[in-house]
């Protein structure tokens, strides 16, 4: 039987695993002022990254559970933030004369307030929208069908970061057909690339649940983003290798 655990499980690889997920997440926000023509379409550089934060987040959720990811989520929000608020500041502070960069310096940490605002808002809606479909479909589809969970929280995850942050940034500012456009190649782009990961998604995931030994169903869990802690009711599996197969028991946990 299951039953709530106040305890804070330890992982071996979840820290270093968040690490870099914020990590991924920084040097995008670095690399986002570029734009790169691919034909009619019109990607950011931090869209070459960036969607590998989704491929984090169902790695976190599958393996680890919806409150691991929550965790993750805020720690990449809270570094993202920070990581804004000193562009501005250090941008405003006046430059040494002999310093001769500060306009290069300004096209990577000149970040618009507008466009920060709305790429912090669309990264905590798409996150949190994705780990919550990709915990949802797990407990549906009872552990099965893991390219149905990743490719189907990706495609409700980055609709909803994409299409906030595109709204948010630019409405009014350019017309609707551009808008929809920006939608269009940002959202196939990224839903492709989670697509093409999955094979490498499958083999992460299950060499994680091996090495932790643990699988975590969120079969009854608080998915209130501002929660604390991670005493959300849950089902735990604890997966133990023996050579080329897998042997499952049921056990209570979180």
């Amino acid at each position: 039987m299951s039953s709530p655990q106040t305890a804070v499980p330890r992982f071996k690889y979840l820290d270093s695993l968040i690490n870099i997920f914020v990590v991924v997440l920084i040097i995008s926000n670095l690399v986002a002022p570029k734009l790169v023509a691919v034909g009619p379409l019109r990607l950011s550089g931090a869209q070459i990254l960036f969607p590998v934060t989704y491929i984090f987040g169902d790695i976190f959720t599958e393996v680890y559970g919806y409150a691991a990811s929550r965790r993750a989520i805020w720690t990449g929000f809270l570094a993202s933030s920070l990581l804004a608020v000193m562009g501005l500041i250090i941008v405003a502070l006046p430059p040494a004369p002999e310093w001769k960069d500060q306009k290069a310096f300004e096209v990577v940490f000149g970040f618009v307030p507008r466009v920060v605002i709305s790429s912090l808002i669309a990264y905590w809606c798409g996150e949190f929208a994705n780990a919550f479909v990709m915990a949802r479909l797990k407990v549906i589809t009872s552990g099965k069908m893991l390219w149905l969970r990743t490719i189907g929280s990706t495609a409700v995850g980055q609709l909803v970061d994409t299409t906030v942050v595109i709204v948010l940034a630019f409405a009014g500012t350019v017309g609707f057909k551009e808008i929809l456009n920006l939608i269009f190649s940002g959202y196939f782009g990224k839903v492709l690339y989670e697509a093409a990961a999955t094979p490498l998604t499958y083999v992460v995931v299950n060499g994680l649940k091996r090495a932790e030994g643990i699988d975590i169903y969120d079969t009854n869990t608080d998915f209130n983003p501002f929660r604390t802690g991670s005493s959300s009711p849950v089902r735990t599996e604890a997966v133990v290798s023996l050579g080329r197969s897998q042997r499952r028991t049921d056990r209570a946990g979180n």
